[in-house]
C-alpha cells in the first residue's frame, strides 16, 4: 500500500526561502508503515497514519523542508528517524545535537507490512540523499533526486549536478523502466519516462 500526504511550508538554504508542497509518503499495510520525509506539519501526517505502528521516519536527505516534522512525528509515534550520515551539516542545520538519527547505510533493505525497501544512496542534491527502491511495488521513493522532467536542482550548497546525473545513471536508470517514481515533490513519472530524457539533461547542464 502507497498513501501520499501533501504538506506545505518553507524551503531555507544559503540566505534564501521559497514556499513549497511537498509529498509525504506512507508505505506499508493496515497495521504498520514507513513514513518517507515528514515534511512540514506533523498533524496531517499522524492523522492518516490513524492507529497504524510507524516502523521509522526515514529521511531521503535532510533539506529542512524534508525534515522539519521529523522530530515532532517520532516524538509522537516512538519511530526512530533514519538518514544517511553523509548529510549531518545539514541536518544539524534544523536540529542540532537536540534529535537524534540512526544511519542509513546504502543497499540496506528495510522491511514493512511484508515490503521490502532497498537504500540507494543517491549523492547530489545533497551529500546524504538516498532514494526507496521497492521492486515488490513496482516502485522507487526518490526524495529530490529525480522529478517528473528531470534531476533535482544542484545550485545551491553541498549540490552537484554531475554527481547527481551520475547518482540518476548508476542507481535509478538500472531500474526497470516501468518502475514508479514517486518524488519529494509534484507528480510521479517513470523510469522510462525520464531515461529518454537523459541526454537532454546533460546538455542543459545546471
Amino acid at each position: 500500500m502507497i498513501d501520499r500526504v501533501i504538506t506545505s511550508g518553507t524551503f531555507s538554504l544559503d540566505g534564501g526561502t521559497w514556499d513549497v508542497d511537498n509529498n509525504v509518503w506512507l508505505i506499508g499495510d493496515a497495521r504498520e508503515v514507513i513514513v518517507v520525509d515528514a515534511a512540514h506539519d506533523a498533524a496531517p501526517i499522524a492523522e492518516r497514519v490513524g492507529g497504524r505502528s510507524v516502523r521509522s521516519i526515514v529521511c531521503t536527505h535532510a533539506h529542512n523542508d524534508h525534515i522539519s516534522a521529523a522530530g515532532e512525528l517520532a516524538a509522537l509515534t516512538g519511530a526512530p528517524i533514519r538518514l544517511h550520515p553523509a548529510d549531518q551539516v545539514l541536518w544539524e542545520e534544523v536540529y542540532g545535537p537536540e534529535v537524534t538519527y540512526e544511519p542509513l547505510a546504502d543497499d540496506e533493505k528495510l522491511t514493512v507490512g511484508g515490503i521490502t525497501l532497498q537504500v540507494l544512496h543517491t549523492p547530489g542534491h545533497a551529500p546524504g540523499a538516498v532514494c526507496l527502491y521497492a521492486p515488490d511495488l513496482g516502485a522507487v521513493f526518490s526524495g529530490d533526486t529525480l522529478f517528473k522532467g528531470g534531476p533535482g536542482a544542484t545550485g545551491r550548497s553541498y549540490s552537484s549536478f554531475d554527481t547527481i546525473i551520475e547518482s540518476i545513471k548508476d542507481r535509478l536508470l538500472t531500474l526497470p523502466p516501468e518502475t514508479v517514481v514517486h518524488a519529494g515533490h509534484g507528480e510521479s513519472t517513470s523510469i522510462g519516462a525520464e531515461a529518454a530524457d537523459l541526454e537532454e539533461w546533460i546538455r542543459r547542464g545546471h
